[in-house]
């Protein structure tokens, strides 16, 4: 298998540990993470910090506002923080694939990606 291939089955075996998760839509999922690009080799920018505001306000920036186009609002904030609890506190690994499929996924919004 490759690489790519090989995180795939990581992020689905890690969504499947997640609550509030019905089935993984690996569609969406290798969708998602083919637009990160090589991000998702690098062991820091694989991970979103839900800890760190500013790594927060680029998911907001870069991929709710840039890549989805939607209009900056509290949602977006309460979409992230929703996110952030369903993956734990604990979880130290909030892959940046996993991550952003949780927000599509909450937000409704997994036309973007068909």
């Amino acid at each position: 298998m490759s690489q790519f291939d090989d995180l795939l089955v990581k992020y689905k075996e890690q969504l499947g540990t997640t609550r509030d998760i019905d089935g993984v839509d690996e569609t969406l999922l290798t969708a998602i993470t083919k637009s990160l690009g090589p991000s998702i080799y690098n062991d820091d920018s694989s991970k979103v910090s839900c800890s760190d505001q500013t790594e927060l306000d680029r998911v907001k920036k870069n991929f709710l506002i840039g890549k989805l186009g939607l209009e900056d609002g509290p949602e977006l904030d309460a979409a992230m923080q929703n996110v952030c609890e369903q993956m734990g506190s604990s979880n130290r690994n909030k892959f940046r694939a996993i991550f952003y499929y949780l927000l599509v996924k909450n937000l409704g919004l997994e036309s973007k990606f068909a």
